[in-house]
């Protein structure tokens, strides 16, 4: 509209001493002078200012949206994974986690051997690969049968563990 808005304050073309400031134009055709309220460009400004806001809050809910979304709620199997919503999974974890642990330690001092580490290992394999079923057929949780025959293959693999370690 103004290329310089000092330049048209000196002219006498913007006047701020009223309540509303006002800008005079001259139209090039009658050269008469027309008035009109500044508050229409300002209006118009904060209308445009407005609508890019909106659009940049949407912009940004929509992006936490599919951040939320895309953050898992459920654990998957595997020693020392925690979901806190879903007990059964953290007992069967809980366990999985202390017999990695004490597998380590049977390698670390020389109690377990290759063979021996490597036969408990497949075991807690197949036990993990049995809960990931198990999870993945009921949306991520464990049924009260499914979590007793999870334990149950761990009281096997545990008594193994104490069996090759002291042998």
């Amino acid at each position: 509209m103004f290329k310089n808005w000092t330049d048209e304050v000196q002219r006498g073309n913007i006047d701020f001493t009223r309540n509303q400031p006002r800008i005079t134009f001259v139209t090039r055709r009658t050269g008469q002078r027309t008035t009109t309220l500044l508050s229409r460009v300002y209006t118009d400004m904060i209308n445009k200012f407005s609508n890019l806001l909106l659009i940049l809050a949407i912009g940004c809910l929509m992006f936490t949206g599919s951040a939320i979304a895309q953050t898992t709620t459920t654990s998957g199997a595997g020693p020392g994974v925690v979901d806190p919503g879903h007990p059964r999974v953290n007992q069967v974890n809980g366990r999985e986690t202390n017999q990695q642990n004490r597998i380590a330690n049977g390698v670390k001092n020389g109690s377990l051997t290759p063979k021996e580490t490597s036969n408990l290992e497949k075991r807690e394999a197949s036990v993990q690969n049995r809960e990931k079923r198990d999870m993945a057929a009921h949306n991520g949780h464990l049924t009260k049968a499914e979590q007793n025959g999870i334990n149950r293959q761990q009281n096997r693999i545990s008594r193994g563990i104490y069996r090759d370690k002291h042998n």
